[in-house]
């Protein structure tokens, strides 16, 4: 889901790793791009400019674009990170010419739907999971507290605002650093507030996921599940759906 850390996880492999390469690009948002005019176009040409070290690539189509980075991967060991992808479209304008990558090359997608990745037959795939309780102190008290430990007072806080971001390093980073510095009055009222509205960049971040379902229908089951299960845990939800679904069969 959008906060997850998928993004986050793919800079760092790309940071880490483009040096040893002869050629890398990191291509972000790029479902958000590939919607605007000539989208599909302006990714292609980002990736061959970042290949070529900033020459500037003139493409008048996609399919002319698919020519030109075959001729200039074909010799090339390139890392190549395709982050926010969400329509099949978007990795045939990249990835139908896979086998002409040279090899060596590494191509990293981040996306939220796994059967985009399962239609190329990608090597590997890697579900980002939500941090445990130790990663969410670690990262909340990282971005609220610094090096330094909270003080007494402030454990118990830190205990609410690590079970109301369930996991989500999104909001950890966001909380924690719009707590940080505050007095513990503050804390209180800040999560109070929470309680009642919650933060409007988590929303947001969360409204991703939502809005890519694949259809009307998942998204009334999405929100069914949402209202009917509040607070309960995921393992109880299952469960129960489990249940009604094999009561249903019978």
């Amino acid at each position: 889901m959008g906060g997850i850390g998928k993004t986050t996880i793919a800079k760092t492999a790309y940071n880490l790793n483009f040096g040893k390469f002869e050629g890398s690009s990191f291509i972000a948002d790029i479902s958000e791009i590939s919607e605007q005019p000539n989208g599909l176009v302006r990714l292609q040409k980002q990736l061959l400019s970042d290949i070529v070290k900033g020459r500037k690539v003139k493409i008048s189509s996609v399919d002319k674009g698919i020519i030109k980075i075959r001729d200039t991967i074909c010799c090339k060991r390139v890392l190549l990170v395709l982050d926010d992808v969400d329509q099949l479209d978007q990795l045939n304008a990249i990835l139908v010419m896979r086998d002409w990558f040279c090899p060596g090359s590494k191509i990293i997608i981040t996306t939220r739907h796994e059967q985009l990745l399962k239609a190329h037959e990608l090597d590997k795939i890697y579900k980002v999971e939500e941090l445990n309780d130790h990663e969410s102190f670690q990262l909340f008290y990282w971005h609220a507290f610094g090096p330094d430990h909270p003080i007494e007072a402030y454990s118990k806080k830190s205990k609410r605002v690590v079970q109301y971001c369930g996991g989500l390093p999104l909001a950890f980073q966001m909380l924690g650093s719009s707590l940080s510095g505050r007095l513990v009055d503050m804390w209180e009222s800040t999560l109070k507030k929470l309680e009642a509205i919650p933060n409007s960049q988590i929303l947001k971040k969360l409204k991703i996921s939502f809005v890519s379902l694949q259809d009307d229908h998942d998204r009334n089951l999405f929100l069914n599940i949402a209202c009917s299960f509040v607070r309960k845990d995921k393992d109880f939800t299952i469960t129960i759906l489990d249940n009604n679904k094999k009561l249903t069969m019978h």
